[in-house]
């Protein structure tokens, strides 16, 4: 039975006509104007009859298959002990992002940013034995993280609702079948959300394992950047991108030479004076690692990707140097650094592959104006580690067939991780196996943004009226407006009320705008703007009960009487 017919003078709904004064994206903007959503507090939002009842759907979607490969689904509480996550060591990892709260005992909890660690425990509490496995578990549920800057709309708040899921096995051989099912359960949901998405290669970064890959969602708000390649099916976070570098002149260099070079702190500064491209420069970026001094070098007409290099170092915290931490380093002369003589020494040193053993380069001399020039890997200075740290940028070569990739933006809607044995090994989670031996349990971690698929949706599918729902998850099958005087016996008002009984009864879901004293072209602009899939308008030709059928998306509109529309929205 569909559910019940939602009248719209009832209906708890205020729509606006202005962007919110904070809005930059579209689905903030079109979420609050169609009053989908209302911000409660920064970060934190109201969701509203319509908006809660597209928030059900999409979770009703991942239920069905999350159900459909065995998932089974559990609610563990949003307050959680401190003790399972100072164990794993996040207590510490997630910093300020943690909301953090003490009882009236003085017992230490955090509202759960996600729970790894808790379902560990459950496992381990549940299950004794293979046979209890494999085990995958699910649920979907309000998750908080106290972000510094909340912004987007429900896309980036403090608190959103995800699912995430768990499987666990007795080898690796489970858990790539687990992980495998759960990808082809996450293409088969946002397929049926209307989603036009990518799956990308991802970095673990602080969740660890050995593998995991992002679903993105393109859209220009996203704050993910990830790239195509246009001849092969290659896509990756660009976080996740391989450096493939090119070949290199194993020629024998001349010896290092240093140079004067007054007042080139910068590379622009340097290549300038020395009349050579900012690609023959080697860039020496000082950072700190977990408070330590550490220099990165990379091609100096590249950029660090300081998001990259954070996720290649997880857990460990990365942030810029400042000029104090210069203060009683007489070794470290700003803006003139290099590797040589301090890479190993004054600093551990990392680097972009493309500074490859054999290549030489201009850099700093580590005196004021003064710089250094063939000096060479491997010869005057070393690698401590090499890592991809550079910004990609359109046109780099793919690193699986050369050709030049293109960059876009995206939202994550989706993770999957092989976590292998991490949690695991943390909490001790072990079952017998077959040959009565202890088994140490592996592990897959998978999550969907629910809340940030509605935004991603509305990024997606929105045009210059309003939101455009795909059926699947919208409010409502059809949105039937009664366009004639404001009277509830206008014949407008009658034929609108009695096709709403109708299509009810058909099995659909309504939304019927009877509303008194709102003027049609109000009415109008409103049914675009809230994007049920069909707008069916009860007006000028009521009496001989004929209505008008529009399409939100194509805006394809006809005449039909009003006794074919269930036959006609029935059939699809």
């Amino acid at each position: 039975m569909a559910a019940p017919i939602q009248r719209m003078s009832r209906l708890l709904l205020k729509t606006l006509r202005d962007d919110p004064a904070d809005a930059e994206t579209l689905s903030h903007k079109l979420l609050v104007r169609a009053g989908y959503v209302r911000r409660s507090s920064a970060g934190v939002w109201t969701w509203l009859p319509l908006g809660k009842k597209v928030l059900d759907n999409v979770a009703r979607v991942v239920r069905e298959e999350m159900d459909a490969i065995g998932g089974q689904e559990v609610l563990l509480p949003a307050l959680l002990p401190k003790e399972p996550y100072e164990t794993s060591g996040r207590y510490d990892e997630y910093g300020d992002l943690l909301f953090r709260l003490t009882d009236r005992r003085g017992g230490a909890y955090l509202l759960g940013p996600t729970h790894e660690e808790i379902f560990t425990q459950l496992v381990k509490d549940q299950c004794a034995s293979y046979k209890d496995l494999p085990v995958i578990l699910y649920q979907i549920q309000t998750k908080y993280r106290d972000e510094a800057r909340p912004r987007s709309g429900v896309l980036r708040g403090r608190e959103f609702q995800m699912k995430d899921a768990y499987s666990f096995d007795v080898d690796d051989e489970g858990l790539a079948a687990s992980y495998r099912l759960h990808r082809e359960a996450y293409v088969r949901i946002f397929q049926r959300l209307g989603l036009d998405f990518r799956v990308v290669s991802a970095v673990s970064g602080a969740m660890g394992g050995s593998a995991s890959e992002e679903f993105l969602a393109p859209a220009a708000a996203g704050e993910d950047t990830f790239v195509d390649c246009p001849a092969c099916d290659y896509a990756a976070n660009t976080e996740a991108v391989t450096t493939v570098v090119p070949p290199r002149d194993d020629a024998a260099h001349p010896p290092l030479e240093e140079l004067d070079t007054p007042g080139t702190p910068t590379i622009e500064t340097l290549a300038a004076h020395l009349g050579v491209p900012a690609s023959a420069t080697l860039k020496n970026l000082l950072v700190k690692v977990d408070g330590e001094i550490v220099a990165v070098g990379v091609p100096g007409d590249r950029e660090v990707d300081l998001g990259k290099l954070a996720e290649h170092l997880a857990p460990a915290t990365v942030e810029l140097v400042t000029a104090e931490d210069f203060t009683g380093r007489p070794d470290l002369v700003r803006g003139y650094v290099g590797p040589q003589g301090r890479a190993g020494t004054a600093f551990r040193y990392l680097a972009d592959p493309r500074v490859a053993p054999g290549t030489a380069w201009i850099t700093g001399a580590n005196a004021e104006g003064r710089h250094a020039r063939n000096v060479v890997c491997g010869r005057d200075f070393t690698v401590d580690r090499y890592l991809d740290t550079v910004v990609v940028e359109p046109g780099d070569p793919c690193p699986r067939c050369g050709a030049g990739l293109t960059v876009g933006r995206a939202i994550e809607i989706g993770h999957i991780f092989r976590l292998g044995r991490r949690y695991a090994d943390v909490f001790a989670l072990d079952v017998l196996g077959r040959d009565g031996k202890p088994v140490r349990v592996t592990m897959g971690s998978y999550g969907i943004g629910i809340s940030r698929a509605v935004a991603a949706l509305a990024e997606q599918t929105a045009d210059e009226s309003g939101l455009c729902w795909p059926r699947e998850i919208a409010p409502a099958d059809v949105h039937i407006v009664a366009a004639g005087k404001p009277s509830a016996t206008a014949p407008q008002t009658v034929l609108a009320l009695d096709l709403a009984e109708r299509l009810h009864g058909a099995g659909l879901r309504v939304l019927v705008d009877d509303r008194a004293g709102v003027s049609p072209g109000v009415k109008f602009t409103d049914a675009e703007l809230i994007g049920v899939p069909t707008i069916v308008v009860a007006g000028r030709r009521a009496a001989e009960g004929v209505v008008e059928l529009r399409d939100r998306r194509s805006g394809r509109r006809e005449e039909i009487p009003a006794e074919e529309v269930a036959a006609r929205l029935t059939r699809g």
